[in-house]
This record gives structure tokens, sequence and C-alpha cells, in this order.
């Protein structure tokens, strides 16, 4: 009787996405303490963008507004979405740059030759990228009341506004798990989603869309961070959302839906090489 019969047939390789998932989680959660500093930077541009417009503009462009108290207590209120939605983009263009890392440094060949799930590689980037982003939001809320932000909305709304971040930092974190992986390098993976992170000026995110001139305020009215600002903003200061949350939840679908077939398809083909 032959060795290979006494031992009997390979055991075949078995796969634990959830676990796996969890494995890559914690491994991007450690690299986010490891290197603060890149946190504290994703943080800081929105803060320093929310102190600047507010101090600085706040003033001119609140009494533009013409609300009731006018002037920066105005404009403060009428800012923070758009000082949210930029801090969800920065902290994705955050997680290009992680997943740029691992396609450029060799991490990625070491993983395919570990017993792993394929997807947890992903999955690990998306879930730990989310959650940044929430603690992000956690810090530039709260010094947006500090400065003055004073939201209307009541817990049912607050607890709308958590869910409605979330799934937006999950549909934007695909997008840029996509543009991580076509970056040749980490320095390019820095700068791919720019345009994302200046779309909030084009928007209705710092200005209402009614005093721009009439080709940028169309651009602006049905480019999809306008509606996405718009609910927010809803959403927080307690105002009707018209039809804007389900345009803004449409594209955050599109967007995911988008960014996770193109991530499948670019992760499935570094494999197969």
């Amino acid at each position: 009787m032959s060795t290979a019969t006494l031992a009997g047939p390979a055991p075949a390789i078995r796969f634990h996405p959830l676990r796996d998932s969890a494995t890559m989680l914690r491994r991007n959660l450690r690299r986010m303490v490891r290197y603060p500093s890149m946190t504290v930077q994703l943080v800081g541009m929105p803060i320093i963008f929310l102190l600047l417009f507010v101090y600085v503009f706040g003033g001119t462009m609140g009494a533009g507004l013409g609300g009731a108290s006018g002037g920066r207590a105005e404009y403060v209120n009428y800012l923070v979405p758009g000082i949210v939605l930029m801090t969800v983009t920065a902290t994705v263009n955050g997680t290009a740059v992680s997943v740029a890392m691992d396609m450029t440094e060799g991490i990625i060949a070491r993983f395919r030759t570990m017993s792993i799930a394929r997807v947890s590689v992903l999955t690990g980037h998306v879930l730990g990228s989310v959650i940044q982003a929430m603690l992000s939001l956690a810090v530039v809320i709260g010094v947006a009341l500090l400065v003055g932000f004073r939201p209307a909305a009541g817990v049912g709304a607050w607890f709308a506004t958590a869910g409605f971040l979330v799934v937006l930092a999950f549909a934007l974190v695909w997008l840029a798990v996509a543009l991580g992986q076509v970056s040749k390098s980490v320095e390019s993976a820095s700068n791919v989603l720019m345009p994302l992170m200046l779309l909030p000026f084009l928007g209705s995110g710092f200005v209402p869309t009614s005093s721009m001139p009439a080709g940028l305020r169309w651009f602006a009215e049905y480019q999809p961070f306008t509606p996405i600002i718009e609910t927010l903003r809803g959403l927080l200061m307690d105002k009707p959302l018209g039809n804007h949350w389900w345009i803004a939840l449409s594209w955050c679908a599109v967007i995911a839906l988008g960014g996770y077939l193109w991530s499948k398809k670019l992760f499935n083909r570094e494999y197969s090489r």
C-alpha cells in the first residue's frame, strides 16, 4: 500500500469570507492606529475649510442667505452639510492611498499564497474606511458645534443621518478601492479622488445654486453631490427633503454597485496574473 493511499486525499482548502474579512478589517484598523498622521491630515482639511468659511466669509455669505438671524450664525448651519460630505470624500481619498500601497508594495502577492477568501482583502479596506469615516465625522461635527452649528434634528433624524452617512461612505469607499487599484503609485492615488473633493464647491455645499451663473447652476443642480448635500441639510435642520433623498440614495446605489464591480474585476485580474 502506497504512502499516498495511507495518507488519504488532501483536505480541500476552505475559505471563510467572514472570518477572513474580520482579519483584514483588524489589519486596516491597526494601520490606522499605527499611522495617526494620515487620519489627522484627512480630518484636518475639512476642519480648516470649516473655520475658513465660517470666520472669514461667514458674515458676508450668511447675510446673503436671507435668513432671520443672518450673518455667521446663519451661514454655519448652511455650510456644515457640505463640510460633512467633504469629510467623507477626504477619508475615502485615504482609502485609495492604502489600496495603492498594498498593490505596489507586494503585499497582494503575499496574500495570494495564503488560504484566504479573495473578497476579504477588499472588504477589509471598505469596512475599515467606513469606520474611519464615522470617527472623522464625529470629530468634524464636534468642531462644528463648537463654532456655532445648531442643528434642529430630533433623535430619529440623527439616526437617519447616521444611516445615510454610512450608505454614502460605503458607496464612495468602493469607488476609492477601484481607483486605488488603477493608480500606478501611491502619489498618483493621493490625487486621483481630488475631483470628488472639489464637487461640493460646484454644488450647493457652500452657496445656493440659485446664486450661480446659468451654465454652472445647471451642472450644480444635476451633479450627484447636490442632492446628497440637500438630504443632509434637510435631515440636520429638520427641513422637507422633497425628492432629494431618493435621488441621493439612487446615486449612492449606482456608485456602490459600479465601484464594487469595477474593484472586483480589477482585483481578480491581478490575481490571474
